[in-house]
């Protein structure tokens, strides 16, 4: 048998796109759209090779740079979604810069999908004059759903696609920070570059009045794999992002990255290498966040590294991880724009038993506030054979400061030379392979214990080093507990994992605090 050919197969999902829901079923009734039909695009998708070059774009659209780009803006009276008192409205994203590859975008109503023809006239296009019509078949950037988040008569934006597998949604009263994408592929870059599948369609639900959650179905490729995803979004106080995949792999997928999330991390308390700033910090996330199929509960601060660093948390049945920004107080950034304290978290929560794997943490190092240096997902131990298809579903939630968890949790982390206050420069040097770190843990019982820190205990340890002091002192700044951990290393350059968490009476008290240190 000869390889399909991808023409024809590209050429019959097309077709299948306009024809969808208008299929005769049974009886002579139309066929009503569903989510198997996005699973089984999927699956003959991914029986033809990936086309890794996007069709080129006509002129004026081909030219266009970023300001132009942006200056295009969808016009809010022409919105879909609105008609029959739907909650929600969705509008279009515009092709150019560097969005270059055109998605489809269908409404689906009464079980029957619709594309959306390009019309210039959904736009207001700004600088940008285009003389003659653009095809109607020309496609779209992207999509975003705004609704009646922060207030019952204002639409608000809440959720974006836009960009490869990559999508954006807010809880009330945040801002955007960091993004969540649909699948990553190598994102450690083993023996090639990092692989970026995306969405090519997607297929947007008509609401009814008063619903309170929105169906946004997708069809992702890739090199790799082709795969079907449904997004149900359940705007609020912690919007959700209920997310059902399935995935068709070309290819056996040793790098997978399951439910991936991409952040920033420039400046925090811990690193102060770039403090050229009035701002005291500059990230979207300060930590990573593991619930451990144990029910540990794990705490990882993000720095800004010299090289890049990999960090893997080996694990069973995770019950969830996430970037979170636990610092929600203005004092800590002092921006008046960027607002880095109503940036929201997200945390996934595994639907099912993912089986053995690994939280992966990869960080970049970075000279600047604008680049997405931190990506965390989950990678699965086994890899996906080719042809065998793979079924997952997880919730995506928006976080803020609130605790994840009972215990107590980790507040702040700082760094400093493992000397007493006052020690005089000359006996620096004996502390050359030595580190300080002071974690402040709040919340939990820990109030009830600060009147008397001696009955709490410090379960410190490090790999291939000596915890070689601890003590605890009530901080009456953050109502809980101040622990101080020294560190010694052999020689410089080498570089070890730690962990701490406190207990008393044999009952752990707060989450495990986890920082990597290499001695300078």
């Amino acid at each position: 048998m000869t390889e399909p050919n991808r023409r024809a197969v590209v050429t019959g999902l097309a077709l299948t796109s306009l024809l969808a829901g208008s299929a005769a079923g049974q009886e002579g009734r139309p066929k009503p759209f569903a989510f198997a039909d996005v699973e089984r695009r999927a699956e003959t998708l991914a029986k033809v090779p990936y086309a890794a070059k996007a069709p080129s774009l006509p002129a004026p659209i081909a030219k266009l740079d970023y300001d132009a780009w942006r200056d295009i803006r969808f016009k809010p009276e022409k919105a879909f979604l609105g008609a029959e008192g739907s909650p929600f409205r969705l509008q279009l994203f515009h092709l150019g810069f560097l969005y270059d590859r055109p998605v489809t975008v269908n409404l689906v109503r009464g079980g029957v999908a619709t594309p959306i023809a390009y019309q210039a006239s959904l736009f207001d296009m700004g600088r940008t004059k285009v003389d003659k019509p653009l095809p109607v078949d020309l496609g779209f950037a992207g999509i975003r759903i705004h609704a009646f988040l922060n207030s019952p008569s204002l639409l608000d934006e809440l959720i974006v696609f836009l960009g490869a597998s990559y999508y954006r949604f807010l809880g009330r009263d945040e801002l955007y920070g960091l993004s969540a994408r649909g699948l990553a592929v190598n994102v450690e870059g083993q023996g090639g570059p990092e692989e970026f599948p995306v969405f090519r369609e997607f297929w947007v639900t008509m609401p009814e009045a008063n619903a309170d959650a929105l169906v946004v179905d997708a069809l992702l490729d890739s090199p790799g794999l082709a795969g079907a995803f449904r997004f149900t979004v359940h705007p609020g106080d912690e919007t959700s992002v209920a997310v059902q995949a399935t995935l068709h792999p070309r290819t056996e997928l040793t790098t997978l990255g399951l439910a991936p999330l991409t952040s920033m991390f420039f400046i925090g308390e811990n690193d102060r290498r770039h403090s050229d700033d009035y701002r005291p910090e500059l990230h979207d996330s300060d930590g990573l966040q593991i619930a451990a199929g144990s029910g540990e509960w794990l705490w990882r601060p993000l720095d800004n590294p010299k090289g890049r660093r990999i960090s893997r948390f080996a694990d069973t049945d995770p019950k969830g991880f996430g970037l979170l920004q636990r610092d929600r107080s203005f004092e800590s950034y002092q921006d008046l724009e960027a607002s880095y304290q109503r940036r929201p978290g997200y945390f996934v929560e595994p639907d099912g038993a993912w089986g053995e794997g690994a939280v992966t943490l990869m960080e970049l190092p970075t000279d600047t506030e604008t680049n997405d240096n931190v990506v965390a997902c989950w990678r699965p131990r086994q890899p996906y054979p080719a042809g065998e298809a793979v079924h997952l579903s997880y919730r995506v939630r928006s976080v803020g400061g609130g605790a994840l968890h009972p215990g107590a949790r980790v507040v702040n982390t700082f760094g400093a030379a493992a000397l007493a206050s006052g020690t005089a420069k000359a006996d620096e040097a004996k502390g050359a392979f030595s580190r300080r770190f002071l974690v402040d843990f709040a919340g939990g019982d820990l109030a009830y214990y600060r009147a008397d820190p001696a009955r709490v205990e410090i379960v410190a340890s490090a790999s291939d080093a000596r915890v070689t002091a601890t003590s605890l002192v009530a901080n009456p700044h953050t109502g809980g507990l101040r622990a101080a951990i020294d560190v010694t290393v052999s020689a410089p350059g080498q570089t070890t994992d730690l962990r701490a968490f406190l207990r008393a009476g044999g009952r752990a008290l707060s989450e495990t605090w986890v920082y990597p240190w290499t001695a300078a």
